[in-house]
C-alpha cells in the first residue's frame, strides 16, 4: 500500500477497537484495518504508525505499523525509550532484587533504565546511588518534601517516551504530580475511569509533558506484571547485567554460568571488587529461577 499520502503519527491509547493519534495536524481517532489482525499484529500506545484521514473530521483509519524499537506484553506498549524505577530508602525499604529483575527486563528490551531513589529526607541514598553508578545505571536521589532531585529527573525525561515503576508507597505519584502539576487531575480521572485495581487488563495511555516527551501509563507500570511476563531465558540473563558483558568470553569455559565455575572472569572481577555484590546476588537469584526451564517453553 502506498502511504506517501498519509499522515505520521503516534498511538496515545486504544480503547474498544478505537486508537487515539496525535499528528501533525491534531488527535484522530482511527480504526485498524483488518491486515493487522490477520498478522496477528495489534496497534499499542507507542507505536509509531501512517493514517489515512477519513472523510469525518478528526477521523481516520491505521495503514501501517513502523518498525518498533521493542514491545512489552502487560502493560502494552511499544516504543518506550526509558523506565524510571522508583525505590524508596525508607518506608518500604528498597528490594534490590526486584530492582535488579526489573534493570534485566529493560536491558532485554533496549529500554535505558533509570534508577530513582525517593524519600532522601528519610535516610541516606548514597550506597544504594553508588551500586547503580557503579554498574553503568544513572541513579538520582529525590525528594518529594524538599524538592531534591526532581529537576534531575525531569531532564532525563525530556525526548522520550518514559514510564515509572515501583511499588506501591514508594512515591510514584508524588513524584509526577510534582514534576508535573497538571498530571494530578488527570491521573484521578484515569483511576475512575479504568477502575484500575478492580480489572485484570491494563490500558496505557501516553501523555505528552513536552517537544516529542511523553509519560506511558501515569502513574507507573505494575512490577509484577512485567515480571510474569516478560521472562529472561538463562542463556539471555548474563547480557542482562550490563557490568557484566565486557567478560562474557574471557571465562575458562565457553559454558560458563558464571555461578560456581572456576577461572570464570566475572566471579574474579566479584572478587576484586570490580562488580557489587549485590548485583551478582540478584544474578544468582535468576540464574536459579530459570535454570531448569527449557527454551521452547
Amino acid at each position: 500500500m502506498n502511504n506517501e499520502s498519509g499522515l505520521k503519527g503516534i498511538i496515545l491509547k486504544g480503547i474498544g477497537g478505537f486508537y487515539y493519534i496525535e499528528t501533525a495536524e491534531g488527535v484522530f481517532e482511527c480504526k485498524a484495518r483488518g491486515v493487522f489482525r490477520r498478522e496477528g499484529l495489534t496497534p499499542v500506545a507507542g507505536d509509531r504508525v501512517i493514517i489515512t484521514p477519513g472523510e469525518e473530521e478528526n477521523k481516520g483509519v491505521i495503514d501501517l505499523i513502523e518498525e518498533r524499537k521493542n514491545v512489552l506484553i502487560r502493560p502494552p506498549v511499544a516504543n518506550l525509550d526509558r523506565l524510571i524505577i522508583t525505590s524508596s530508602v525508607a518506608e518500604p525499604y528498597p528490594n534490590l532484587f526486584v530492582l535488579d529483575k526489573l534493570i534485566a527486563i529493560c536491558e532485554t528490551k533496549n529500554i535505558e533504565p533509570v534508577i530513582v531513589f525517593t524519600k532522601s529526607d528519610l535516610g541516606s541514598t548514597d550506597e544504594y546511588c553508588r551500586i547503580y553508578r557503579s554498574a553503568g545505571f544513572m541513579s538520582v536521589a529525590v525528594s518529594n518534601v524538599t524538592g531534591e532531585g526532581c529537576e534531575q529527573v525531569r531532564k532525563c525525561l525530556e525526548g522520550y517516551i518514559s514510564a515509572f515503576t515501583g511499588n506501591s508507597g514508594v512515591g510514584k505519584s508524588s513524584l509526577l504530580n510534582m514534576l508535573y502539576p497538571d498530571l494530578k487531575l488527570e491521573t484521578a480521572q484515569i483511576s475512575r475511569k479504568l477502575g484500575r485495581g478492580r480489572h485484570t487488563t491494563r490500558s496505557v495511555e501516553l501523555f505528552k509533558i513536552g517537544n516529542n516527551s511523553y509519560i506511558a501509563d501515569t502513574p507507573g507500570f505494575s512490577s509484577l506484571d512485567m515480571q510474569r511476563y516478560e521472562p529472561i531465558r538463562k542463556d539471555d540473563l548474563p547480557y542482562a547485567f550490563r557490568e557484566f558483558r565486557k567478560s562474557l568470553g574471557k571465562c575458562r569455559f565457553t559454558s560458563c554460568t558464571h555461578t560456581a565455575e572456576p577461572d570464570c572472569d566475572i566471579r574474579l572481577r566479584l572478587e576484586a571488587g570490580e562488580i557489587e555484590k549485590t548485583r551478582y546476588d540478584s544474578y544468582i537469584k535468576m540464574y536459579e529461577e530459570v535454570k531448569n526451564i527449557p527454551d521452547w517453553k
